[in-house]
């Protein structure tokens, strides 16, 4: 399981396992808070009317006095009330009154007068001055059919004379609980919703700054390595510090092993011709001979100092992180590496034909040239004699593509996918091979100017060269 669903789903567990412990007090304090809430009406109702039937139960006919004259008026009127969507259309209210044995002298629905009530709960603890109430079912089979009654003395004097009991069924208090009930798991419902928009939100949050760290991470396998990503979190921005701080040192590592092998193997060659034009000089052979292997090692130990002095500036090129860009027109580049290369020209008769261009480049005008340059100096070596150059350049959106076209031999398919690679080179027409660094430092310059370059064959003959700048020019 991804990190990020385990994520989601232990947060989820949490909210949902709180939740349901909040909701289920909640649920079940419900009923029992509505039916407390309704209690406390019920004291207040039965102790107004005890003060009022008194006079009732005093005049010896209770069944026609006034507290009577109010229920019978009461049943005769219905009314309507709309309690926050709960209808209301009739008095639940069921009130009886006993005298000092219990005895039921009224009954405000006309079924219990004359019974003898002294046993029940609410008019036994009130005959005795203690707090009287009761729930009772009407129907045995059914428990929701409990009638709640709440009792209080009828007093004279200081005497209690009679008991009124005030009863309302729990079925009428059931819509207020059931709706209630509804509106909790309705929100219980909505707050597991909002939860998990939350969850789903952090686990997109984390799992695209793991994916960032990632990429970079596979950037860097794949040897294109890309800028630090800034994730946006203390933690994973330290664990991307800790793999750039790594990947800085592999790098350097590498770049140290692969330069050091490249370079023991360039000065192989070098190094045994001068050896074995020394141990031939020790034998002091003939004039002609010595002048020959001097010449010899004097050629072998430019070759080191040049391959040395490119070594050194294309590793200097690499270290680089950025570069000052100032316009630069592309017909004077042009015309400079036409009057630069005008001798190697004019060596092998080739025509250099120079397409003209009003366009101009955002770009480091020395690296520009130089890397161009050695793009021309390969065309000049792989073009046979009375061959042709053309350099030419064409804007497309917001980039520039400078081409250096040849009809030369072309590149073999074996060597196109390492053309570009430090040290390898292919034979020139005259058998000799250069250090392999010029394609690689045209690699570096456009990898400066965050541009490409490629190297394909044409397919009527010789190689095309493209440079390609993305950044915005004029």
């Amino acid at each position: 399981m991804r990190i990020g669903m385990r994520l989601l789903l232990g947060y989820f567990l949490i909210v949902a396992v709180a939740a349901w412990f909040v909701l289920s007090i909640f649920v079940q304090e419900i009923k029992p808070g509505v039916r407390r809430a309704t209690e406390g009406t019920l004291i207040d109702t039965a102790t107004l009317l005890a003060a009022l039937a008194r006079d009732d139960l005093l005049s010896g006919s209770p069944s026609h006095g006034r507290l009577a004259q109010a229920f019978s008026q009461l049943h005769d009127r219905p009314f309507r009330a709309n309690i926050s969507g709960i209808n209301k259309v009739r008095n639940e209210y069921h009130v009886y009154m006993t005298d000092a044995q219990g005895k039921v002298v009224f009954d405000s629905a006309n079924q219990a007068v004359g019974e003898d009530y002294s046993r029940w709960n609410d008019v036994w603890l009130t005959l005795r001055g203690q707090y009287g109430a009761r729930s009772t079912p009407q129907n045995m089979a059914d428990p929701e059919s409990s009638v709640m009654y709440v009792a209080a003395p009828i007093v004279d004097g200081g005497r209690i004379i009679g008991v009124l009991s005030v009863g309302k069924p729990n079925a009428a208090m059931t819509p207020v609980i059931k709706r209630s009930e509804r509106r909790m798991l309705w929100a219980s419902a909505v707050l597991l919703g909002i939860a998990l928009v939350i969850g789903f939100g952090m686990v997109w949050w984390i799992n695209r700054s793991i994916a960032r760290l990632a990429r970079y991470a596979d950037s860097v396998t794949e040897d294109r390595p890309v800028a630090l990503p800034d994730l946006g979190s203390s933690e994973l921005r330290k664990l991307a510090q800790a793999l750039e701080s790594m990947r800085l040192k592999l790098e350097g590592k590498n770049y140290i092993e692969q330069y050091v092998y490249a370079l023991t193997h360039e000065l192989k060659s070098p190094l045994a011709a001068i050896r074995g034009a020394a141990e031939i000089l020790r034998e002091g052979p003939p004039p002609n001979v010595v002048a020959r292997f001097t010449d010899n090692i004097l050629t072998q130990n430019a070759r080191m100092q040049a391959l040395v002095e490119t070594l050194l500036r294309q590793a200097r090129l690499e270290n680089r992180q950025d570069i000052t860009l100032t316009p630069v027109a592309v017909d004077a580049l042009f015309t400079q590496l036409k009057e630069a290369r005008s001798v190697q020209l004019a060596a092998k008769n080739i025509t250099l034909t120079v397409v003209p261009s009003s366009l101009t480049v955002a770009a480091d005008a020395a690296l520009l040239e130089q890397a161009l340059g050695n793009l021309l100096d390969n065309a000049i070596d792989f073009t046979l004699e009375n061959g042709t150059i053309v350099l030419s350049a064409h804007s497309q959106e917001n980039r520039v593509t400078i081409q250096v076209s040849d009809n030369g031999s072309g590149i073999p398919d074996f060597a196109l996918p390492r053309i570009f690679e430090r040290f390898y080179s292919l034979p020139r027409e005259n058998g000799h091979k250069s250090s392999g660094l010029g394609l690689a430092f045209v690699s570096e310059v456009a990898r400066l100017h965050r541009g490409d370059v490629t190297l394909c064959n044409r397919p009527e003959g010789g190689a095309q060269a493209s440079f390609t700048l993305h950044r915005h020019f004029t």
